[in-house]
């Protein structure tokens, strides 16, 4: 319990009290009185409100991740469409908790450096006040329309998505790096987060055939996804925390790893120059790679399941031959006027999905970027070719048009098809991906080869 001394000094700040209602607009805003909630819906519009509910016990402020046209009207009684028609939009905002503080910092991190591994720059980062982190990003950066459907109504579909592909991205990196940080001994890591080394430890062979123990951080690694769902709420930033009696502070998304909770100090605690999910400077549209990318890694989860499309997914042992790539895969490889930077990650994407090697990768990357009109900056594709490499998932490039679909492929809302390269060939009516097209044009060219060579004898 905080004492009443505490939140009145910290919310009796003008500062503090501007930020919390800069953060309020258009949001659904719920104060907390240490162990309970206030009534449901309410909002806040003058910073006196936040004063007058401190001085009446509440210790923090939580928000909804959702933007509506009139909060006041929401009720647990409205259907979803009555929902939809109220929401106006959605920012994304990512609970990263791994139990332990230092654990915690790492993924934040990793969560980080993967939102930027698909062009986004407007993210921003605050210490949730106890043991973890948000990552967001604003609404304002995805596309108004996935597949002909409205974005704003993709809640809390579309976030879930995002946080589970996100997870499957940085887990084990994280578990690589939380060996590093604890000298590779499994018993600190056991006795930190209560679980049996049976639960967290698995084997793989490396690349000389020797057997090795790796961290399985599942048990531990929360991204937040079972909450994100319709009203949910998040601490706004600067809000104290019941538990911890400290600051949910913004930070620089750049160094959460030097974070120090003595910063989130209500007597230490200063208005960071990094505002949380700051709307200003948004470029529209920037995380369409990331939405799309997830709902693409769902689907190609499910499929998973069916043990002919499995095989499908194999990473094949010989590396795909240029000759069996899919047209959209030849016209990116002819030079590109715009959409270089999603070019380069559908490249990489397909590229070791269909079992090249990242030397000959790079050779490939460095060939074609001669071939654009403006070539992208060395350093940019050498980044992210390296976040690629440390990352070792392998993930399939986005999947093609729906040609079930009523809805003429030339008009809808795709990568190839905005990148103007979706000019598909006979076979492409046939598959859902590019690398399954290669695969497929593989396995047929070679099964002809067999039956020429059978004639020849």
């Amino acid at each position: 319990m905080i004492p009443l001394h505490t939140t009145l000094n910290h919310y009796k700040r003008s500062d503090i009290r501007e930020e919390i209602i800069y953060n309020s607009r258009n949001r659904e805003v719920v104060a907390r009185f240490n162990d309970d909630f206030g009534g449901r819906p309410d909002t806040l519009n003058y910073p006196k409100d936040i004063l007058e509910l401190a001085k009446k016990g509440a210790t923090s402020f939580h928000a909804s991740e959702e933007l509506w046209q009139n909060p006041l009207s929401l009720s647990t009684n409205l259907k979803k469409s009555e929902l939809d028609s109220l929401r106006i939009g959605w920012d994304l905002v990512l609970d990263i908790d791994c139990g332990f503080f230092e654990y915690s910092k790492i993924a934040a991190d990793l969560t980080i450096k993967a939102l930027k591994y698909h062009s986004i720059k407007s993210i921003s980062c605050k210490f949730s006040g106890n043991k973890g982190f948000h990552i967001a990003v604003p609404f304002e950066a995805f596309p108004k329309k996935i597949a002909n459907k409205e974005t704003r109504e993709m809640f809390p579909d579309a976030p879930r998505r995002i946080a589970l592909y996100i997870k499957e991205l940085i887990k084990r990196q994280l578990g690589e790096r939380i060996m590093q940080f604890e000298g590779n001994d499994f018993s600190k890591i056991i006795k930190k987060t209560n679980k049996s080394e049976n639960e967290i430890r698995y084997f793989e062979k490396n690349e000389f055939g020797d057997k090795i123990g790796l961290l399985n951080v599942e048990p531990f690694l929360n991204i937040d996804t079972v909450l994100i769902s319709p009203r949910h709420l998040y601490r706004m930033p600067y809000s104290l925390h019941e538990k911890s009696s400290l600051v949910s502070l913004p930070i620089s998304p750049e160094n959460v790893l030097d974070f120090k909770k003595e910063y989130a100090d209500p007597k230490n605690a200063k208005i960071s120059k990094f505002r949380f999910l700051d709307r200003e400077n948004v470029a529209a549209g920037e995380a369409k790679q990331l939405i799309m990318q997830a709902f693409d890694f769902a689907l190609s989860r499910e499929d998973e399941v069916k043990t002919e499309r499995k095989k499908e997914y194999e990473i094949p042992e010989t590396a795909l031959k240029e000759d069996f790539f899919p047209p959209c895969i030849k016209l990116i490889l002819n030079g590109m006027e715009d959409g270089k930077k999603r070019a380069v990650f559908i490249l990489l994407n397909f590229l070791t999905s269909a079992g090249w090697q990242y030397d000959t990768i790079e050779n490939l990357l460095g060939e074609w970027n001669k071939k654009n009109r403006e070539p992208l900056r060395e350093v940019y594709i050498v980044g992210q070719l390296r976040y690629h490499k440390q990352n070792k998932k392998k993930i399939l490039p986005p999947n093609c048009p729906k040609r079930e679909s009523n809805v003429p492929i030339a008009s809808q809302q795709n990568y190839y098809t905005e990148l103007g390269i979706c000019r598909p060939d006979n076979l492409c009516s046939r598959i859902k991906n590019p690398v399954n097209y290669a695969a497929r044009k593989g396995f047929f060219t070679k099964k002809e080869d067999a039956k020429a060579k059978e004639n020849e004898i």
